[in-house]
């Protein structure tokens, strides 16, 4: 199947943490294949940016993900502007890195807040329409940290494993009733998270940019860095599966796998 045999025309695809990075890419993808975007974000002017570069109809509707409230209000405004939201995006989440035994259970509990209850949220407010209609497609954003481990980020890997998790069990539960659940598992992406922890590693090292790139990319078994398009990409690929496509899947995407 090519993105050119099918579109995203009439569809509404939600899209959380949309206002830079992967998530721009994503809502720009979707777009362009013709979808309605809602692009959910905490702070609306900035966002705007974003939305002035889509090619059709978008609305801006704010939450922070981590609050169940606000995100399910969210999903209500942003249903009132486009009708029932038909693809889901988890994309919002940050990353922070230290030493195992410096990672307290703060740190801990802001990963797994934004990364985990934060598709747990948007996804209970989008599944009742979706049941209902008996389709509908949500794709989590999670990390090749989520399939195995790495130093330093043991409070971020955790909660992208659990990511991967809540995917393939959702997918199990939700499947037989019209809604696919995947995942995709970006490597490290040309985006301003990773952009930080070159300067991270050059100001802590004394490395020039070009070594701190090399050595991330060493570290992670990568040959390249990751573009956001190709994030949004696989992403605009999941959001075209069919009931007979696979489902739960977690797609590696690491500048060295073809999507």
């Amino acid at each position: 199947m090519t993105h050119a045999a099918r579109s995203l025309a009439g569809t509404h695809a939600l899209v959380t943490g949309a206002n830079r990075g992967i998530g721009a890419a994503i809502a720009a993808t979707l777009s362009a294949a013709g979808a309605q975007v809602s692009l959910m974000v905490r702070n609306a002017a900035a966002a705007q940016d974003v939305a002035n570069t889509l090619t059709g109809p978008f609305t801006i509707v704010v939450a922070d993900v981590t609050d169940q409230r606000a995100t399910a209000a969210a999903c209500v405004a942003a249903a009132n502007a486009f009708g029932a939201i038909d693809i889901l995006v988890n994309n919002a989440g940050s990353a922070e890195s230290a030493p195992f035994m410096k990672t307290d259970g703060d740190v801990f509990a802001r990963m797994f807040a934004v990364h985990v209850l934060g598709a747990v949220y948007t996804s209970q407010a989008v599944l009742p329409s979706m049941f209902e209609r008996r389709r509908g497609h949500i794709v989590n954003v999670a990390s090749v940290a989520g399939l195995w481990g790495a130093p330093y980020i043991t409070a971020y890997s955790a909660a992208k494993h659990a990511m991967v998790g809540l995917t393939r069990s959702l997918a199990a539960e939700v499947g037989p009733r019209g809604v696919a659940v995947n995942a995709v598992c970006p490597g490290f992406t040309e985006t301003d998270m990773v952009r930080r922890a070159v300067e991270h590693l050059v100001a802590k090292t004394g490395r020039t940019a070009d070594e701190a790139r090399r050595s991330i990319l060493a570290d992670a078994r990568q040959s390249r860095m990751v573009s956001t398009g190709e994030v949004a990409d696989a992403v605009l690929a999941l959001c075209l599966v069919t009931g007979d496509d696979p489902m739960g899947q977690a797609v590696v995407i690491d500048g060295s796998v073809a999507v």
